[in-house]
C-alpha cells in the first residue's frame, strides 16, 4: 500500500466515523459495439472514458470489441455506450474451446471473430428421432412374452 493509499484509508477512518460506503470491485466489462471509422471510435472511446471511475478503455476496431476496466458496473457502461448512438451490447462470444459443441446452430455465428462463438448456457442440439423395430423386441431375450421358437 503507498502512500497514497494509506492517507485514503486514514482519511475515511477518521471523516466516515461509523458510516461504511460500499466500494465498487474492480471489474472489466467488455462490450461489442459497431465501429466503422477512426472517428466512431474516439467517439466512443471519449465518451467511455468521462464516465465516473473508469480506468482504461481500450477498443479493438477490427473486432469491434470495447474493453472497459474500472469501477463499474456493465449495466451503466452498456447505457453510456449506447449514448453515442452507436449500437452496443455486452460481448457475445467466448473461445470457441470454451464451448462444447462449437459448431452447433445456436453457437456457431458467422460474423463472430476467428477463434470465438456465441456465448450459449445449454446447447441444444438437434433431436435424434429413435426408431423402435417392433421385430427386435419380438425376439428379445428380456422380453417374457417373446416367442421361443428354439
Amino acid at each position: 500500500m503507498g502512500l497514497a493509499g494509506t492517507l485514503d484509508y486514514v482519511s475515511e477512518l477518521i471523516s466516515s466515523g461509523h458510516k461504511h460506503k460500499k466500494r465498487k470491485q474492480l471489474q472489466t466489462v467488455e462490450l461489442k459495439i459497431r465501429m466503422d471509422c477512426d472517428g466512431c471510435v474516439l467517439k466512443v472511446k471519449n465518451t467511455l472514458s468521462s464516465l465516473k471511475g473508469v480506468k482504461s478503455v481500450e477498443i479493438n476496431r477490427k473486432q469491434q470489441k470495447v474493453t472497459v476496466t474500472g469501477f463499474v458496473e456493465a449495466s451503466k457502461v452498456l447505457k453510456k455506450a449506447r449514448s453515442t448512438g452507436k449500437k452496443a451490447e455486452l460481448w457475445p462470444y467466448v473461445p470457441y474451446n470454451l464451448v462444447a459443441q462449437p459448431y452447433a446452430a445456436p453457437a456457431y455465428d458467422k460474423k463472430a471473430p476467428p477463434g470465438y462463438v456465441r456465448k450459449v448456457e445449454n446447447p441444444t442440439t438437434g433431436t435424434v428421432a429413435r426408431y423402435d423395430d417392433p421385430y427386435i423386441t419380438l425376439f428379445s431375450d428380456e422380453n417374457p412374452n417373446a416367442c421361443s421358437i428354439m
